[in-house]
C-alpha cells in the first residue's frame, strides 16, 4: 500500500547519441538534425510526468536518473526545467540523489558545471576502457586522454562521481584488466560499474560475431575476468553491493539503481522508458512509445506516452522480485516471495543451499560468491 510518504523513482529517457556504439541495443538515435524534435520532446517529458503525478498522488521522491541514449547531450537548461517541475510534482527527500549518464568528450565536460547548476548530484561517466585500441573496438568517440581529462573535470563539478567500465574484451588479460582498473580508481570515482561485454541479438557485434571477425573470451577467461574485477576493487575498498556495481562506503550507492533492485516504484518517461508503479494495491508496468515522434504524439493525445500498461499479478511481480533482487548482496526478503514457494525450508531452496549458490539465510533469499558467478540462470531456476 503505497502512501505519501512512500519514496519515489523517476527515470527520464533521453534517446539521442552522437553515435550508436556496436555492443548497444538501447532505444537510441542519432543526435544529428533533430533539434526541432528535441525541443516537442522536453515539453512532451514535462507533461507526461505531469499526468503521472496525477495517478501517483503525493510521493516522496528519492531519486531522478537522467538516462539514455546520451542525456549530457541536452540543454542544461532543458535538464533543469525537467528536474524542477520533479521537485515540484513530488516532495523531494533532503538527500534528493540526481543522476545523469555522460560521455566523455571535451564538449561534454565542458558543460560539466551547468550540469550542477542545474541540479545534477551524481555523474555517471562512460569511460567504457582506458586504452585506445579498447574504445576503437568498442566504437567510442573518444580517447583515453579525453576521458581522463572529463573524469577530472567531472570530480571537481560533482559532489559523486561513477565510472563504467566494459570488459572482457577480445584479448583482454586479467593483468592488463587490472592495470586498467587501478588506472580508473586514480581518477578518483566513489562508484565504479563494470560491466562484462555481452552480445546482444541485432547489434554490429552481434553480426561481427556471426560473421567470425569478433571473438569475445570464453567462459573460462571471462570468469578469470569476473575475479580479477572483485579481487581489485574489493583491495581498493569498492564493495560489491550489486553484481556489476561496485561502491565505497554506502552513501555511495546508486540510489536510483537500488530503487529498481529493491522493488521500489518509479515513473518511466522519455521515448522507451519503462516504469514500475502501485496503483490501488497493483504493482503496474509501463513502457513508453520507443520513437521520439509517437512518444510525443502519444503524449498530446493521452497524457501519458504509455505504448503499454500492464497489471502484474502477485506472482509475476513476485518473480521480478527474484529476478532483480538477486543482483544486489543484500537479496530479497522470503516473505516477498512467498507466492513462489520459496522459504528456507522449500525443497528448491535447501538444494541450492547444499550446493552454495544460496546463503543459508532464514529471512533472506541471497546469492553466494558462486551463486552470483551463474546469477542468471540462478534467478531463473529460482523463479520458475
Amino acid at each position: 500500500m503505497t502512501t505519501p510518504s512512500t519514496p519515489l523513482g523517476v527515470y527520464i529517457h533521453w534517446p539521442y547519441c552522437a553515435r550508436i556504439c556496436p555492443y548497444c541495443d538501447f532505444n537510441v538515435f542519432r543526435d544529428r538534425g533533430r533539434r526541432e524534435e528535441q525541443r516537442a520532446l522536453v515539453s512532451a517529458i514535462l507533461d507526461d510526468l505531469r499526468a503521472q503525478a496525477a495517478l501517483t498522488g503525493p510521493r516522496r521522491l528519492a531519486s531522478v536518473f537522467l538516462g539514455g541514449g546520451t542525456p549530457s547531450l541536452m540543454d542544461p537548461e532543458q535538464a533543469f526545467e525537467i528536474l524542477d517541475l520533479a521537485r515540484r510534482l513530488w516532495t523531494p527527500e533532503p538527500d534528493l540523489e540526481v543522476s545523469l549518464e555522460a560521455n566523455p568528450t571535451d564538449a561534454e565536460a565542458g558543460r560539466f558545471a551547468a550540469f550542477a547548476q542545474a541540479g545534477v548530484t551524481r555523474l555517471s561517466l562512460g569511460l567504457q576502457a582506458l586504452n585506445d585500441p579498447a574504445l576503437k573496438l568498442l566504437g567510442r568517440n573518444h580517447d583515453a586522454a579525453e576521458a581522463r581529462r572529463a573524469a577530472q573535470v567531472a570530480a571537481k563539478a560533482f559532489p559523486r562521481l561513477s565510472l563504467d567500465m566494459i570488459y572482457a574484451l577480445p584479448g583482454q588479460t586479467p593483468d592488463g584488466w587490472a592495470e586498467e582498473l587501478r588506472a580508473a580508481l586514480d581518477l578518483g570515482p566513489e562508484h565504479v560499474s563494470p560491466y562484462q561485454l555481452t552480445i546482444e541479438a541485432g547489434t554490429a557485434f552481434d553480426r561481427a560475431v556471426r560473421r567470425g571477425t569478433l571473438r569475445p573470451p570464453g567462459p573460462d577467461s571471462a570468469a578469470d575476468l569476473f575475479d580479477t574485477t572483485q579481487a581489485v576493487l574489493e583491495a581498493a575498498g569498492f564493495h560489491a553491493y550489486e553484481v556489476s556495481n561496485h561502491a565505497r562506503g554506502e552513501a555511495a550507492r546508486s540510489r536510483h539503481n537500488l530503487v529498481y533492485w529493491r522493488g521500489r516504484d518509479y515513473v518511466g518517461a522519455g521515448p522507451g522508458a519503462h516504469g514500475r508503479l502501485t496503483l490501488e494495491g497493483v504493482r503496474h508496468a509501463t513502457c513508453a512509445q520507443a520513437k521520439p515522434a509517437d512518444y510525443i504524439a502519444a503524449v498530446a493525445a493521452a497524457g501519458t506516452g504509455f505504448a503499454s500498461d500492464e497489471a502484474l499479478s502477485a506472482r509475476e511481480a513476485a518473480e521480478e522480485r527474484v529476478l532483480l533482487g538477486m543482483r544486489i548482496a543484500e537479496g530479497v526478503a522470503f516473505a516477498e516471495v512467498a507466492v513462489l514457494d520459496l522459504s528456507p525450508t522449500s525443497p528448491k531452496v535447501r538444494e541450492l543451499v547444499e550446493l552454495d549458490l544460496i546463503a543459508g539465510d532464514a529471512e533472506r533469499l541471497r546469492a553466494t560468491p558462486a551463486g552470483r558467478l551463474v546469477l542468471d540462470s540462478l534467478t531463473a531456476k529460482l523463479a520458475s
